[in-house]
């Protein structure tokens, strides 16, 4: 029993030290604000691969790697999801540079109820009644925000949509979660490395212009793979209820961030927000109703580790949204 309590106290602490990474992430793309958005993707792409080279030699994992690469079927399905994950990077570090933080949050806070109305149409999951309130309260949200600004709220339903249809196809697909993303990053490097050239070629390169640029560029290979790693530590010793709830701490950090760098919210805005808020209290409350409900059924004191995903590693991250999962 104190083995257990302690290594779920060493998950909550690998938890939170992933999703504050994944929070505080903000800052980071803001300090490379002076550099186009495809070009930090493009380092952060080929820096992310060599990092993860070293860390596929590391814990031996060179083997998956060449089954993933060997079967037709699973390449095809990452090549989907790298395209996806691609998009949902670039959009995000875009975001961060033009002041649209706090949209981009919306985009994550919504990304649970996107990932259950996929489930949903393409799995064949069915919506329990306070998953089909929460959806409608979001989307009544997104559309309150459509028509009082005249625009949809392009970024945020980007970020859920590019990153839901991701997590779609990383469920269906077999590869862990350092696998895929390795596989991932490696189709994206060749696009990237190319497009580096040009700009170097052309004189559009900020590598080489700054040392403190250069070594921000270099770190996001750090600033992918360690969050994940953090993550997969604290995943396999927590509880999916409690993953769940954890997953709210970094489109929470990403909000209070773009408000404290000077991006306003208007009333309307607000008032949507709390609608968004108050539609995923009753989303994580019926999801750890449900986890309950497992527990007792089954007789099982911990919940077996989910499959989970998130958009800045490309890794899995926490979805407390379907206990039959376990």
């Amino acid at each position: 029993m104190l083995d257990n309590r302690r290594e779920q106290q060493i998950g909550v602490m690998y938890g939170l030290s992933a999703y504050l990474a994944w929070g505080f992430v903000v800052i980071y793309f803001k300090a490379v604000s002076s550099v186009p958005a495809f070009q930090v993707l493009a380092h952060r792409v080929l820096w992310s691969l060599l990092l993860l080279i070293v860390l596929q030699t590391a814990l031996r994992k060179w083997n998956n790697v060449r089954q993933t690469l060997r079967s037709g079927s699973v390449l095809g399905v990452l090549l989907g999801s790298t395209t996806l994950i691609g998009l949902n990077w670039y959009v995000f570090i875009w975001a961060v540079e033009h002041e649209q933080v706090v949209q981009a949050s919306l985009g994550y806070f919504i990304n649970p109820l996107v990932n259950v109305l996929l489930g949903y149409i393409f799995l064949g999951e069915r919506l329990r009644r306070l998953q089909v309130v929460s959806v409608l309260l979001a989307a009544t949200s997104v559309t309150v925000l459509t028509v009082s600004r005249g625009q949809l709220p392009v970024i945020a339903l980007t970020l859920a949509l590019s990153f839901g249809c991701y997590g779609l196809l990383r469920k269906i697909v077999r590869a862990d979660a350092l696998t895929g993303l390795t596989v991932e990053t490696a189709l994206l490097t060749p696009i990237a490395i190319g497009f580096l050239l040009y700009w170097s070629a052309t004189g559009e390169s900020h590598f080489g212009t700054s040392r403190t640029i250069d070594i921000l560029l270099v770190s996001s290979g750090v600033v992918t793979a360690v969050p994940l790693l953090l993550f997969a530590a604290g995943a396999r010793r927590l509880r999916l209820a409690t993953m769940g709830f954890l997953q709210y701490i970094a489109p929470s950090m990403q909000f209070l961030i773009g408000l404290a760098y000077g991006e306003s919210v208007d009333a309307i805005q607000w008032s949507c927000f709390i609608v968004i808020w108050f539609a995923l209290a009753i989303f994580s409350a019926d999801a750890a109703w449900q986890v309950r409900t497992y527990d007792r059924a089954t007789n099982n004191p911990t919940v077996p580790e989910p499959t989970l995903q998130h958009p800045h590693t490309g890794g899995q991250a926490a979805n407390a949204t379907r206990p039959e999962r376990c």
